[in-house]
């Protein structure tokens, strides 16, 4: 089945590191076809009020709004040969410049969402300089707002690689479980690792008990997390194997908690030399564990590609 992607761009290395992410994984997933969209800047509706008004600012004013056009035209054609020459078919990749409407971070999710498309990916900005920590918070802001598509942001030099996905048996997890079998199912040389870290009284409650003897609290959360996640990895499986994953690529480490899971998942991702880190953006009752370990890694996370699925 055809993959529909939606590539995010401007004129910057962080997109450039998202095509050469993309084109990588269109190395291995055969029926995927991407199209670069990047938002135009825009121009004051007070500029152009005033401009009417006057022939001469008008002229001058048509004039860089085609050269802003223009300009934004000749990046997409840069980018379309860079793919092209990591080995994606020309006839895969099509290119879209509008002007600005709401903002970038809305422009994007509105024309993904209403053309359907599978995935948006999004070059990741670092944390410093005013345009990184700027167009950071547009990356942020679609991941926080796209209520049915997946957004894979994309940090640094990210080999696709093999998978990890970080799981709390919830159905946001599954649903993250069912986009990976979807883009990636069918192939036999991919690898995933599931990683779950058993949670603690603390993860559900705030409540300080340090002082306090919670050892019969804390083994009904660990019996209760072990049947779930249990019964996870069982759907989480088949849906894997319907797809043509087969559990021989499949690898599954469970770690008791005990320390931030956030950091648990960084720390793991890294030791293993993966490319990408796949997790659901909602926990149990929508809120805590994954929701919060989510936050964290789209903060936190470095050097890979991490799928955030709604």
């Amino acid at each position: 089945m055809e993959k529909k992607v939606l590539i995010a761009v401007d004129d910057s290395r962080h997109s450039e590191n998202a095509l050469r992410y993309a084109a990588e994984l269109r190395g291995t997933v055969q029926e995927m076809k991407f199209v670069l969209f990047h938002v135009e800047p825009t121009i004051s509706q007070y500029l152009l009020d005033e401009a009417r008004t006057k022939p001469g600012a008008n002229a001058e004013l048509q004039s860089l709004m085609r050269k802003s056009h223009e300009k934004a035209r000749a990046m997409l054609g840069r980018y379309q040969e860079l793919m092209v020459s990591l080995g994606v078919p020309e006839e895969s990749i099509a290119q879209i410049s509008l002007p600005r409407k709401f903002g970038v971070g809305k422009d994007v999710l509105e024309y993904g969402t209403a053309l359907v498309y599978d995935a948006i990916i999004v070059g990741r900005r670092g944390i410093s300089g005013l345009t990184e920590v700027f167009m950071g918070s547009v990356s942020t802001n679609i991941v926080d707002n796209s209520q049915l598509i997946p957004v894979w942001l994309v940090d640094g030099k990210a080999p696709s690689g093999s998978v990890m996905m970080a799981v709390d048996g919830s159905e946001s997890s599954l649903r993250a479980v069912d986009h990976l079998a979807f883009i990636l199912g069918g192939n036999p040389e991919i690898s995933i690792s599931f990683f779950h870290v058993a949670p603690r009284l603390a993860d559900f409650c705030p409540i300080d008990f340090s002082e306090k003897n919670t050892s019969n609290l804390e083994a009904v959360i660990q019996k209760g997390d072990k049947a779930c996640i249990d019964r996870f990895f069982a759907r989480a499986l088949k849906m894997l194997g319907d797809a043509g994953i087969s559990e021989s690529q499949v690898r599954v480490d469970v770690r008791k908690g005990g320390f931030r899971i956030g950091k648990a998942i960084v720390e793991a991702f890294v030791k293993g030399r993966f490319g990408t880190l796949v997790v659901g953006r909602r926990g149990m009752g929508k809120q805590y564990f994954t929701g919060s370990v989510s936050r964290f890694l789209v903060n936190q996370f470095s050097d890979g590609a991490l799928w955030v699925v709604p």
